[in-house]
């Protein structure tokens, strides 16, 4: 507790780099550009920042220099030989070798693309264009650099004695949620939190609290690259919705655009050789996506719930299992939309036994700080960086929530029609 304070205190942050490494990033995002790599590496793509949270003004909190000052860092970076050795030679999911040799020697040559910067209205425009290879590259960087200048700036103006309080009462809040939950008979729960972190190092220790309080039995990895390997545990990543975007944006008729979600998982299938079978089923929603799924995915180990009502999502997939001809206790269902242990608990009173269950944990695990602070100025916010558009074409994300849902109108509108999606219940998107 006192490094932290002391080092903001002692403003070393200012001088700190935010993001350390091309690693210090979600394994997902490695597996994603892995894929795409192999599979549509000219492809242009153009990423956006996106605030949902409107009412936080990014561009009146953040100095733009200091941002403009990060983001130059993180152009700056290259893997080290260790970070490299770790990635060729180390054991993900079982195997060895995850990424080939050609990947490799390119992301050891990779230097991410430039941006463009601008102030509008209170926020900041932040977009990267480019292969889709490197420019998908800048979305967790970006995300995680925005989060933590805007905690750097509220933390700027507090004292000494009132920072040490306020990471005391941060970590007991933590360390009270990690006691409820040691009490969960075959918890499994990964830190999914590096994209709205509170800053690296704050999730660093979360992780290291995390490994202490529940042991190697429920707390089974992180999503961060980087603190996988210096903490020495597993990094943990599925697909995630980016790859059906920029798929269905290069279909050329409607046809093509309905079976673009599952070329997606049959190139991950074949780039992986069989492992890390996690559908994300709720791009185009959750429903269609299993009314109109191919029988071969019925062999796949789960399904991530990651949008809409968490107990409707699984109960989709359970039936969906069931209609197959599939046990669906044989079945893994990982949860990790908005995530804190209220809900965790309640997760596992109700499917605990009818599949197995765990829990990707991002915003809240890593960035809750609500309540600790004047008119709660460090609350967690909802902030995203979407592919935006593919090959000059839109993309368009539905989600079994349709306050997630992002594309322009008109296109929103046409996606629905064409994959038949109707009326859909809107729930608050908390982060």
């Amino acid at each position: 507790m006192l490094d932290i304070a002391t080092r903001v205190y002692n403003h070393k942050w200012k001088i700190d780099p935010i993001v350390r490494s091309l690693i210090d990033t979600d394994f997902y995002k490695l597996l994603m550009c892995h894929s795409v790599f192999r599979n549509k590496p000219d492809t242009n793509v153009t990423f956006s920042l996106i605030n949902r949270t409107t009412e936080i003004r990014l561009a009146d909190l953040i100095d733009e220099g200091e941002l403009r000052e990060q983001l130059d860092n993180i152009r700056s970076l290259s893997l080290t030989r260790g970070e490299s050795t770790w990635l060729r030679g180390n054991t993900f999911y079982g195997k060895r070798q995850m990424f080939t040799p050609e990947f490799m020697e390119w992301f050891e040559a990779l230097k991410l693309p430039p941006y463009h910067l601008e102030k509008r209205d209170g926020q900041y425009e932040l977009t990267f264009e480019g292969k889709w290879p490197e420019v998908m590259m800048w979305e967790i960087p970006a995300l995680a650099t925005i989060m933590e200048l805007r905690s750097r700036a509220v933390l700027e103006r507090m004292g000494k004695f009132e920072l040490q309080v306020l990471y005391a009462r941060a970590m007991t809040k933590l360390w009270e949620k990690i006691e409820r939950l040691r009490q969960l008979d075959g918890l499994k729960v990964a830190d999914f939190g590096t994209r709205r972190r509170h800053s690296f190092l704050w999730q660093d220790w979360c992780v290291q609290a995390m490994m202490e309080g529940l042991g190697e039995d429920k707390f089974v990895g992180t999503s961060n690259c980087l603190i996988a390997m210096r903490r020495d545990i597993e990094a943990i990543g599925t697909n995630a919705h980016e790859l059906p975007m920029v798929y269905c944006a290069l279909a050329d008729n409607e046809e093509d655009l309905k079976k673009a979600p599952y070329d997606v998982l049959a190139d991950w299938h074949r780039d992986y050789d069989g492992n890390l079978r996690i559908m994300l089923p709720d791009t185009y929603t959750s429903q269609v996506f299993f009314d109109d799924a191919p029988d071969w995915l019925t062999t796949w180990t789960g399904v991530r719930v990651d949008s809409g009502d968490p107990f409707e999502g699984a109960e989709i997939a359970i039936k969906w299992w069931e209609s197959r001809g599939e046990d669906p206790r044989e079945k893994l269902v990982i949860f990790s939309d908005g995530l804190d242990v209220d809900l965790i608990e309640q997760l596992h009173a109700c499917f605990k036994g009818r599949v197995k269950v765990a829990y990707g944990w991002g915003t809240l695990l890593t960035n809750d700080f609500r309540g600790l602070v004047p008119h709660d100025a460090l609350a967690p916010f909802s902030l995203v960086c979407k592919a935006v558009s593919a090959e000059g074409r839109p993309t368009v994300k539905l989600s079994d929530n349709p306050n997630k849902a992002t594309g322009p109108d008109e296109e929103i509108a046409r996606y629905k029609r064409i994959f038949g999606v109707g009326a859909q219940k809107a729930m608050e998107v908390i982060v």
